[in-house]
């Protein structure tokens, strides 16, 4: 009972909150090093792909030079792995002098050079998930302050080595000392994903007052496996998750796997769909110096962005889940538009998929169709019109 009381208690609490701050009025876009790098920190022999400086320089020069930060792509975010193992002699944490020599706070700049923020990590139990110091209720406010003071835009704040009780006090109070700072600064919190995901243990509607995002479920891993059970795990929990999400709060699936090793061409399609759909942050982790021109041309699809991006914030739903491992999802869109994905969960051929906007719940009438990953368009489709989508194993029709 402890956990609920303990909830039911913060949510009549008076917070300063950090939506105050109106950040994130649509989901956040950029990238981020752990699905990729991990927790890599071996400069010697590896020094182009260890967290480091050069890394998240690299990182940043590609985001301008190839195109992604016109699109949206904006964040450049150090994940676990980046602070010193000691706190310098005031109690602030400090990164590792040999992979940072030049600190946060110069490498904050050069990226707000280039039009850029900045992302960091820090977790509120006595360390991070890989074994670094983290911030202990006692710390919430020197690292704020001092995240703040480096020019960071953006905390990811986890929840390794710490209880439900800690994390009660710990993910507000760091919410209220970030808006102290008077830096804006986007919070995402991992809260959630550490106590099951759901109610009654997860209070959303406190999450959506001092959080701009929170991690729900598991860690993505490089494989279809991983994007298809969090999609599934998702849409089987819709119902609690989907009214939760809006303007300045989202839920987040964990980052885009796509232009890594794991998935096929027709799957990465089917995860930036779904992650479109589910009006998810956008954050790849990848290698952005050596992409192929099909992960580019999927991560930079613009009408998908488009759909993400949707200023009404609603996220989508599944509509139809059908025996023949077709499910049907629907999204809600700005200016009367909506957005429809057909994903097959099958492993054998082409499936052809027959049905009309009417038995999707569409108003009678005409509609323009734009198909997202073709470019093709049909001009005048009828509600009661049947159609029929051909949709390749594991891909979408979006």
């Amino acid at each position: 009972m402890e956990l609920v009381d303990l909830t039911l208690f913060l949510t009549g609490l008076s917070l300063t909150v950090a939506l105050d701050n109106g950040l994130l009025r649509t989901p956040p876009m950029g990238w981020m090093a752990w699905e990729r790098f991990r927790c890599d920190i071996d400069c010697t022999y590896d020094p182009k792909n260890c967290i480091s400086e050069g890394l998240f320089r690299d990182m940043a020069d590609r985001l301008v030079e190839d195109g992604w930060k016109e699109l949206g792509y904006e964040y450049v975010i150090i994940d676990d792995c980046w602070v010193s193992k000691q706190r310098d002699d005031q109690g602030r944490l400090q990164p590792d002098p040999t992979r940072f020599p030049g600190g946060i706070a110069k490498l904050a700049r050069y990226i707000h050079d280039r039009g850029l923020k900045l992302g960091i990590y820090s977790d509120m139990g006595s360390h991070t998930c890989m074994g670094f110091p983290g911030t202990t209720l006692d710390k919430i406010e020197i690292d704020a302050q001092t995240f703040a003071s480096w020019g960071v835009d953006y905390l990811k704040f986890d929840g390794c080595y710490s209880n439900p009780v800690e994390q009660m006090l710990g993910y507000p109070q760091m919410s209220k000392a970030l808006n102290a700072t008077g830096r804006p600064i986007a919070y995402s919190c991992s809260w959630p994903a550490y106590l099951g995901g759901l109610p009654p243990n997860v209070n959303y509607s406190l999450l959506g007052e001092i959080c701009h995002l929170w991690r729900n479920y598991d860690d993505i891993q490089d494989s279809w496996d991983s994007v298809q059970g969090i999609i599934e795990w998702f849409a089987s929990n819709q119902d609690v998750l989907q009214p939760a999400a809006g303007p300045g709060r989202w839920n987040d699936p964990d980052m885009l796997i796509i232009g890594n090793f794991g998935l096929s061409v027709e799957q990465a399609r089917s995860q930036m769909a779904l992650w479109a759909i589910m009006a998810a942050p956008l954050i790849m982790s990848n290698d952005l110096r050596n992409l192929d021109n099909w992960a580019t041309a999927i991560l930079q699809n613009k009408a998908a962005i488009a759909i993400n991006q949707d200023p009404l914030g609603i996220q989508g739903r599944r509509l139809v889940q059908e025996k023949s491992h077709i499910d049907v999802f629907w999204r809600p869109l700005s200016n009367s538009a909506s957005a429809l994905v057909f994903l097959s969960h099958r492993t054998d051929m082409p499936f052809l998929y027959h049905t009309s906007l009417a038995k999707l719940n569409y108003q009678p009438g005409n509609y323009m169709v734009y198909d997202v990953f073709t470019s093709s368009t049909v001009t005048r489709l009828k509600a009661s019109t049947d159609f029929t989508v051909s949709i390749n194993p594991t891909g979408v029709v979006m």
